[in-house]
C-alpha cells in the first residue's frame, strides 16, 4: 500500500474537484497547478505526470474502499442480504459524496492505452467482485440464497446492474437519487435469489 504525503493528497483532491467540474479530459498539470497556486515545476516534484496523479487517485480510493468496507460493523445475526446492502450502500454513498471518483473509475475508455491505469481500475473492480462473490457463496452455503445460479454469474449480474445504475446517475448529471435507485436494483435482485 502506498503512503501519500499531505501535499500529494491536496493535489489529488484538487484533481478530483477539477474532474468533477470540467471532466477528466480537462485535467492538465498546468490547470491543476493554477487551481492550487503552485508552479508547474513545484507540482512535478510531487507527481511525475498527470497519469501518476490519476493512478494515485485510484490507489487512494481502492485503499479507502477496502478500509471502509472491512470496517462495516456486522453482528453475527446479520443476514448475508443485509451485509450486501450495507456494502453497496457504503459504495454508493461514497460516490454521492465524491462524484468525481466515478468519472475516474468509469474512464476506462480513456485509459485504454494506459496499462497502469487500466490495471488499477481492474483491481478496484476485482476487489468489489470478491466482496460480492464471497457474500453470495456464504449466502448459498448457509441456505439464505438459492443455488439456481452460480456465485460468479450472480456476482456479474449484481455488479453489472449497480454499475448501470451508477452510469445512469453520472449521465443524468447526478440528478437522480443514486442511493434509492441502487437500493431498488439490489432489492430486486435479492428478491430473486433470497430463500423465503
Amino acid at each position: 500500500m502506498q503512503e501519500f504525503t499531505d501535499r500529494q493528497i491536496e493535489i489529488m483532491e484538487a484533481a478530483t474537484n477539477r474532474i468533477s467540474k470540467f471532466g477528466i479530459q480537462n485535467l492538465t498539470i498546468k490547470t491543476l497547478a493554477e487551481d492550487i497556486g503552485l508552479s508547474e515545476p513545484a507540482l512535478y516534484r510531487h507527481f511525475k505526470s498527470k497519469n501518476q496523479i490519476l493512478w494515485s487517485l485510484l490507489e487512494y480510493f481502492k485503499t479507502e474502499m477496502e478500509k471502509r468496507i472491512q470496517s462495516i460493523p456486522f453482528k453475527a445475526s446479520t443476514s448475508e442480504a443485509d451485509k450486501l446492502r450495507a456494502i453497496f450502500n457504503s459504495q454508493l454513498q461514497t460516490f454521492v459524496n465524491k462524484p468525481a471518483i466515478v468519472s475516474v473509475i468509469f474512464a476506462e475508455s480513456i485509459f485504454h492505452y494506459e496499462e497502469n491505469l487500466s490495471n488499477k481500475v481492474s483491481e478496484i473492480i476485482d476487489m468489489m467482485q470478491n466482496y460480492v462473490k464471497n457474500n453470495i457463496k456464504q449466502g448459498q452455503e448457509s441456505g439464505q440464497y438459492n443455488k439456481l445460479m452460480g456465485a460468479s454469474t450472480l456476482t456479474t449480474i449484481l455488479i453489472g446492474a449497480i454499475r448501470m445504475t451508477v452510469l445512469k446517475w453520472k449521465l443524468s448529471g447526478h440528478k437522480s437519487d443514486l442511493i434509492k435507485d441502487g437500493k431498488t436494483v439490489l432489492d430486486g435482485i435479492l428478491k430473486m435469489i433470497e430463500k423465503k
